[in-house]
């Protein structure tokens, strides 16, 4: 079955068009299978100043102490992820929320630890349980994973999304965030290729939260995913990435 792999982040989540549901209700009638990995940066980055820690991030990826982490579990798995999933539910979808815990459905490792805290990254996806447990369904998973020794960690939702697009064999990987897509001098760039994106991130018009899902997009592409599109709405052309 074809599988359509869709990453929303924390703003996106908020800010669902009709035509988001009406793609999702095409892409269910073609019989394809459809898996979103859902963010909540802004959400957790509220929670957490408002319980006084302090909000770090390096190289676009949030710096995840033993505190911040619980914060993330909390606001991802009992404030993001059920909002999203009723608002799936309410426009007719049957939906399954999910997270790492769930038959082993992420296992992942440390990124760097003395760096980044408690940030992981995907190393493994339950891939036959997801394909027995659908049936239909739309799957709604956080982006946490669980270590080999039970060890819950944070992952970056582009560069979880766009390793479970790729170990799923995914046929496209949708990036929707709160930006058109990738920006130069105020127009969206159409089309991109590592080399161009190479040379942006150099130039720092591709900077901060873009530069992971940039680079993770590209190692999705080059190795399996068919399509990458960043945007901002599902109807809009967006910026879609090339391997040449």
């Amino acid at each position: 079955m074809e599988k359509i792999v869709i990453k929303i982040g924390g703003n996106a989540t908020q800010q669902l068009t009709e035509s988001f549901f009406e793609q999702l209700a095409v892409w269910q009638q073609q019989g394809k299978q459809v898996i979103i990995i859902h963010g909540g940066g802004p959400q957790i980055s509220k929670w957490s100043s408002d319980l006084g820690l302090t909000v770090t991030k390096k190289n676009g990826i949030r710096v995840t102490d033993e505190a911040t982490l619980k914060v993330t579990q909390a606001v991802l798995l009992g404030v993001v992820q059920p909002a999203l999933c009723q608002m799936i539910a309410d426009h007719g979808f049957e939906v399954m929320g999910l997270n790492m815990a769930d038959n082993h459905l992420l296992e992942g490792e440390y990124v760097d630890q003395p760096l980044y805290g408690e940030v992981g990254q995907v190393t493994k996806v339950n891939e036959e349980w997801l394909a027995q447990n659908l049936h239909g369904q739309i799957a709604v998973i956080a982006p946490l994973v669980q270590t080999a020794h039970s060890a819950v960690l944070n992952v970056n939702a582009d560069v979880a999304a766009a390793k479970i697009a790729e170990e799923l064999n995914a046929a496209e990987l949708v990036l929707l965030t709160d930006v058109p897509g990738v920006i130069k001098d105020g127009n969206v760039i159409s089309e991109l290729n590592n080399q161009m994106a190479h040379s942006l991130m150099q130039d720092e018009i591709i900077k901060s939260g873009m530069k992971p899902k940039i680079k993770a997009a590209f190692t999705a592409l080059e190795h399996g995913v068919q399509k990458v599109l960043i945007t901002d709405n599902i109807e809009n052309h967006g910026t879609v990435l090339k391997t040449a």
